[in-house]
C-alpha cells in the first residue's frame, strides 16, 4: 500500500507538471502608426524623454496600457509609451487589408497625383477612420468617385477640447474639471430673445444647400487602398492640355495614339493624341464628367486642335480606350485597326441620378454606349446600328436652347 500511495503521488506531480506547460500564451497585440512620426516618451508625464521615434505605417507591440497611452515596443527594439490617438488597431488594419483586396482587380478610370499631404480613410468622409499618410507628389491608380455631404457643425460653436492623460499622481490628473460659468442675472426677456432667433435662423426656408464634398478610391505605388478627399488630389494631364481647360478641371486624360512630328516643339517628336474628359469646379456633381473633347496634333501647324468634343453630357466613368475596326465598313480603312474609344451618357429615359446619402456611390439607371474611332485627325462614331444609337435622345444638365431648321437659336 505504501508503494502504491507513492506511485500515486509521484504521478500526481507529474500530471501537475504536465498540465503546466499547456497553459495558453499570452495573446500579443500590435498597433500601426497613422501620425507622420512620432516620439516615444520613457513615462506618461507633462515632462518625459524621448526613447525613439516611430513613422507612418510602422507596426508596434503593445506592452502595457494605461489612460489614453500605450506602452509599445518597435522592431528595433526600442520602448516607450505612444498616444492611442496616433495609432490604429489590429482591426483597422484588417479592414484596409480587405479594403485593398476586394479592390485589387478594379479598372484604372483615371491617374492622380496627390497635391498635399493626405490620409487614406476607410470610408468616404473626414471622420472615417485613417491609416496611410501620403507624401505631396505620391503617384495614384483613381478607380471610383464618391460624393458626399460634408460633416455638419453649428457655426460659430466651440470646438470640444480632447483631454490629454496625464500621469497619475500629478496636480493636473487630481485637480476636478471646472464647471461651466453661468449668468444668473440675465434677463428671462433676452433668453427668450435669443431662443426665437435661433428658432428663426433654423427654418428650412433659411436653410442653405448642404455642402458636399468629392471622394476618390485610389490605389498609391505600394498597392495600399483608400479614400481620398478630392480636392487633394490632381488628376494627372499634361501642361499642354491645361491651357485649354477653359475654366474646367480635367477627370480623365488617356492617349490614344502618336503622331510622329520632326518639327514638334521640345525634345519629344511623337507626339500623344488625348482623349480628355472634364468636368466643372463643382463638388456633388451626379455625373462625372460633362465633357468630352480629342486634342489630335497638327502637323502643319505644329500645335494642338480639337479634333472631337461633345458638350452638356452627363457622362460616367470608366472609358473603354483600344483599337477596332469599323464593323459598318467593307473599305481597307475601315478594316483596319485605328484608335478608339466608348463613353456612356445618361440617357433622357432614365430617373435622376442621386448619390447615396451614406457611401457617396453614384449608380446611373439607363445609359447610352457612343463609341467613336479616330480616322487620321477626324473622329467617326462607329457601332452596330449607328443610325438607330443616333435616335436615342441623352440626359442633359443644362437645358438646350431649340434651334430653328437653319441653326439659329429660337
Amino acid at each position: 500500500m505504501a508503494v502504491q500511495s507513492a506511485l500515486a503521488g509521484l504521478l500526481g506531480c507529474c500530471f501537475a507538471l504536465g498540465c503546466g506547460q499547456f497553459k495558453p500564451a499570452p495573446v500579443t497585440h500590435y498597433v500601426y502608426v497613422t501620425a507622420k512620426q512620432q516620439n516615444l516618451r520613457d513615462r506618461v508625464a507633462a515632462v518625459s524623454n524621448r526613447t525613439g521615434l516611430v513613422t507612418n505605417g510602422e507596426k508596434l507591440m503593445v506592452l502595457d496600457h494605461a489612460r489614453h497611452w500605450l506602452k509599445v515596443q518597435t522592431p528595433k527594439g526600442e520602448i516607450g509609451w505612444i498616444e492611442e490617438k496616433a495609432v490604429a488597431t489590429d482591426e483597422q488594419a484588417e479592414a484596409f487589408s480587405k479594403l485593398k483586396a476586394d479592390h485589387t482587380k478594379d479598372q484604372t478610370v483615371a491617374s492622380g497625383v496627390v497635391r498635399d499631404e493626405v490620409y487614406m480613410h476607410l470610408t468616404p468622409g473626414r471622420d472615417a477612420e485613417h491609416f496611410f499618410l501620403l507624401e505631396e507628389g505620391a503617384k495614384l491608380q483613381l478607380l471610383r468617385r464618391a460624393t458626399l455631404e460634408k460633416a455638419s457643425s453649428t457655426p460659430g460653436a466651440p470646438r470640444a477640447q480632447k483631454a490629454i492623460p496625464q500621469a497619475e499622481g500629478t496636480n493636473a490628473a487630481k485637480k476636478p474639471a471646472a464647471a461651466p460659468a453661468t449668468n444668473s442675472t440675465a434677463p428671462a426677456a433676452s433668453v427668450a430673445a435669443a431662443i426665437e432667433k435661433g428658432k428663426a435662423a433654423a427654418s428650412p426656408a433659411a436653410a442653405p444647400p448642404p455642402v458636399m464634398e468629392d471622394w476618390w478610391l485610389a490605389r498609391d505605388a505600394n498597392g495600399d487602398t483608400g479614400w481620398l478627399y478630392a480636392r487633394m488630389v490632381d488628376v494627372d494631364a499634361p501642361d499642354a492640355l491645361t491651357r485649354y481647360a477653359e475654366g474646367q478641371k480635367f477627370v480623365g486624360a488617356y492617349v490614344l495614339t502618336t503622331v510622329h512630328d520632326e518639327e514638334a516643339p521640345g525634345d519629344v517628336k511623337d507626339v500623344p493624341v488625348f482623349l480628355a474628359l472634364m468636368a466643372p469646379y463643382k463638388a456633388g456633381l451626379p455625373y462625372d464628367y460633362d465633357q468630352v473633347r480629342v486634342f489630335t496634333w497638327s502637323v502643319k501647324m505644329h500645335r494642338y486642335e480639337t479634333g472631337f468634343r461633345e458638350k452638356n453630357i452627363e457622362g460616367y466613368l470608366p472609358v473603354q480606350v483600344t483599337k477596332m475596326k469599323d464593323p459598318g465598313g467593307k473599305s481597307v480603312t475601315a478594316q483596319t485597326e485605328l484608335p478608339a474609344f466608348t463613353y456612356h451618357v445618361l440617357s433622357a429615359d432614365s430617373p435622376p441620378v442621386v448619390p447615396d446619402p451614406v457611401t457617396g456611390e453614384i449608380k446611373p439607371g439607363k445609359t447610352i454606349a457612343k463609341t467613336y474611332r479616330l480616322e487620321g485627325n477626324t473622329l467617326k462614331r462607329i457601332g452596330a446600328g449607328v443610325g438607330a444609337l443616333t435616335t436615342e435622345v441623352e440626359a442633359h444638365p443644362a437645358v438646350e436652347e431649340k434651334k430653328d431648321k437653319k441653326g439659329k437659336k429660337k
